[in-house]
Parts: structure tokens; sequence; C-alpha cells
């Protein structure tokens, strides 16, 4: 894979952070369980403001960018596959006030990855979060977020294998 098809490919697999894959560039990666460690290491090993330019990348779930139609694809089909494009007027005003009083509390947006919850569990997920510090919080936020990069790394894979 040349590196314009690997950024091509994974440049989006850490939301608007084509930097991890261009670190992570390498011609033989090839496979799922080549690419998701290689680019977990190149985010684990980038700077404090790295990490936190890359969690506050991410978008409120079901927030004003969903609700105008400007998430990134990948973003849109992953809340739409958790119902977020279809939450009841109450339950977006319950979304609405979690990512309000998380940013309040921890200065970024939650982060969880969505795929095979639905909105009840992540409005669960909020609740308990919530009482975390902002240490446990910035840690889980990066779990999350390669998580997230993971399910996008096996899913360009599982669509062009």
């Amino acid at each position: 894979m040349t590196r314009d098809e690997f950024m091509a490919a994974f440049g989006g697999a850490y939301e608007h952070s084509p930097w991890a894959a261009k670190r992570a560039f390498a011609a033989d990666l090839n496979s799922p369980c080549c690419v998701i460690p290689a680019m977990g290491k190149v985010v684990d090993a980038a700077s404090a403001d790295e990490k936190d330019a890359l969690i506050k990348a991410h978008p409120d779930l079901a927030g004003k960018l969903a609700l105008s139609g400007a998430l990134t694809a990948s973003s849109t089909q992953e809340q739409a596959g958790a119902g977020l494009d279809q939450c009841t007027p109450r339950e977006l005003k319950k979304f609405q006030k979690y990512n309000k009083a998380y940013a309040e509390k921890f200065g970024f947006p939650f982060i969880v990855a969505v795929k095979g919850m639905s909105r009840k569990d992540i409005l669960k997920a909020f609740k308990i979060r919530l009482k975390n510090s902002e240490a446990e919080e910035r840690k889980t936020a990066l779990e999350q977020i390669h998580k997230i990069a993971a399910i996008r790394i096996g899913g360009w894979f599982d669509a062009n294998t």
C-alpha cells in the first residue's frame, strides 16, 4: 500500500487527526492486526497537546454538528447506528444536558464507541462517567478513541478485502 493509499484509507480513523496515519505509515501494514496497533502506538506516543487536540476533535453525541449534518461521514454513520439520529425531543434534551455538564466538568466532549450501544446505554454511560475524575475521563476518552479507530480500520478492511 502506498502512502497516499494508506492516508486515503486510514487518515480519518482518528477523528480530524490524519497525523496518526501519517506517522504510522509503513508499506507492509496490510491487515487490521498490524494497522490498529501501529496507529495506537503513534497516538499513545503523541504529546499531551496532540492528545488533547485529538480528544477535543470529537463531536458531541446527538449534538449541534449532528443536528446540522456537519459530522464526518464516519461519525454520522456511527451515531446513526446507535439511533442517535432518531432521538425523541426528550432524549435530545437529555443528550444536550449531559453534553453540557460533561464539557463543563472535564473541558472536552464525552467520547464513547457507540457501536452496539443504544441511546439508553449511552445516556447511562454519561451518568456513570460524570462521577469520574478528570484524569480517569482523559484516560477513558483515549481508550474509547482507540476503540473507535479500531472499528473504523476493521470496517475498511472488511469492505476492501
